[in-house]
């Protein structure tokens, strides 16, 4: 495979989201904002407006009829939408699912142990999902399994809920516990 030579190497130039001033091409606009009066106006006539307050005419919604544009400064415009972005993504909530894997013939220790972490993982407020792991003839233990979950359920009720009955998929059976609400 033939390497491309630098000389010819372009960069690939990121098609901006809103079209501003010269770019803007329809007949009329409707113009809205600060210090201006609001209404419809030839598109050369708001782009002059723009220019006398040394600002942007940026096109806010083309899909409306006549497009819907606004006198501000653009780069500012950008600076404030990607900063309220921010603060809508850092408000959302990540659901985190912590997994916890048993044997058909796990034994009591080992169920404590792993129960230990379940209640830590359901403190911190993420989920859990408890799955037994058949391995080649222990499938045919497929009540200790669910047996085995549903003791897990049981012991964990005051942190978290049930969300549905032991479920098998393929070669494992499993569960998922959501950490129940704090109360404040």
């Amino acid at each position: 495979m033939a390497r491309r030579s630098r000389k010819n190497f372009r960069p690939v130039r990121k098609k901006p989201e809103f079209r501003i001033n010269k770019f803007i091409r329809v007949p009329e606009v409707r113009l809205v904002g600060d210090n201006i009066e609001q209404g419809i106006y030839s598109t050369d006539k708001a782009r002059e407006l723009a220019e006398s307050m040394e600002l942007d005419l940026v096109e806010i919604s083309p899909n409306a009829k006549p497009p819907v544009c606004r006198i501000i400064d653009y780069n500012k415009f950008l600076y404030e939408r990607k900063k309220k972005q921010k603060e809508i993504q850092s408000k959302t909530k990540k659901t985190v699912v912590k997994e916890i894997r048993f044997g058909p013939n796990t034994d009591d220790h080992d169920f404590e142990f792993k129960l230990k972490h379940a209640e830590k993982f359901l403190k911190e407020g993420a989920k859990v999902k408890a799955y037994v792991h058949f391995k080649g003839r222990t499938i045919v233990f497929k009540e200790r399994g669910e047996l085995l979950l549903l003791k897990f359920a049981e012991r964990l009720a005051e942190l978290g809920a049930l969300e549905q009955m032991p479920r098998m998929e393929g070669k494992r059976m499993h569960v998922f516990l959501s950490p129940k609400a704090k109360k404040k």
